[in-house]
């Protein structure tokens, strides 16, 4: 298993790079999926929220709405770029109840209960070990306060995910993967599986089938570069991201590509009171 050192520094430098696309409009599912982990929370004005895997703030500024002046949101992420973005858009609008960490989830200090919720998604499957992060960040929270986990579900971004990674094997076999991280639990099954490991029990589990429109090819390709498969693609040297891309584009069109499936995992767990 790769230790949790060398996972924070793949994740730090794939999302660091994937900074510049990380907005695009044709990202929309980022922002999407972070606000309704958000609303299925029911957080409360004066709320304290921890927030890790913020990226640009996805779920971390809608929290901040919710708990209003009074609460505070802690956003946490290992990509500093992601966070320089989600402060600006804390400060265009108004925001002055966040406090932007560049630090890694396990090692942030707080004590026992010290927030009313815990937030993290689409973060949680790169930490090699998954029970022993959930522990930890349900250490932090308070009797009759909440955990969200939100992952996705199966079939991530086919058909153009299996296309894409066609190409790249096309071009350097080497880098071929045919397991991603957040595959360990795609499944409710197995996100239930991993939260009984980190000794929860009583997990509301909500799976939202779902898709991000292509309005062109191109859309795939600005979502490739501008997520974690950035990671794999610079490693590819000019002539042979081109190569991928024209290969993966083409067979988008070919086969008249216009949505892909964008299936979601929400797990809401509440703390008990004693």
């Amino acid at each position: 298993m790769e230790s949790h050192t060398q996972a924070n520094k793949k994740v730090a430098h794939a999302y660091n790079t994937a900074a510049d696309l990380f907005d695009h409009p044709a990202n929309t599912f980022w922002c999407r999926f972070g606000n309704n982990t958000i609303e299925r929370l029911g957080l409360r004005k004066g709320d304290r929220i921890l927030d890790v895997c913020s990226g640009t703030g996805a779920s971390a500024l809608p929290a901040a709405r919710k708990v209003g002046s009074d609460g505070r949101v802690v956003a946490v992420d290992l990509a500093e770029k992601l966070l320089a973005k989600a402060a600006e858009k804390a400060k265009a609008d108004g925001l002055e109840n966040l406090e932007f960490r560049v630090d890694d989830m396990l090692a942030l200090g707080y004590p026992d209960g010290y927030f009313n919720a815990v937030v993290c998604v689409f973060g949680i499957f790169f930490v090699p070990d998954m029970a022993a992060a959930v522990k930890e960040l349900w250490r932090q929270i308070r009797p009759g306060g909440r955990l969200a986990i939100t992952t996705w579900g199966p079939d991530l971004f086919e058909p153009a995910n299996t296309l894409l990674w066609q190409a790249i094997r096309n071009e350097r076999p080497e880098l071929y993967k045919d397991f991603n991280p957040w595959d360990r639990i795609s499944t409710a099954e197995g996100l239930l599986e991993m939260l009984a490991e980190a000794g929860l029990a009583e997990v509301h589990i909500f799976a939202e089938d779902a898709t991000q429109t292509l309005s062109e090819p191109e859309d795939w390709w600005t979502l490739a570069m501008g997520s974690g498969y950035r990671g794999t693609l610079d490693q590819l040297n000019g002539a042979q991201l081109q190569k991928v891309k024209q290969a993966n584009l083409h067979q988008l069109v070919s086969q008249s590509v216009a949505e892909i499936t964008a299936n979601v995992i929400y797990a809401i767990v509440d703390k008990p009171l004693v």
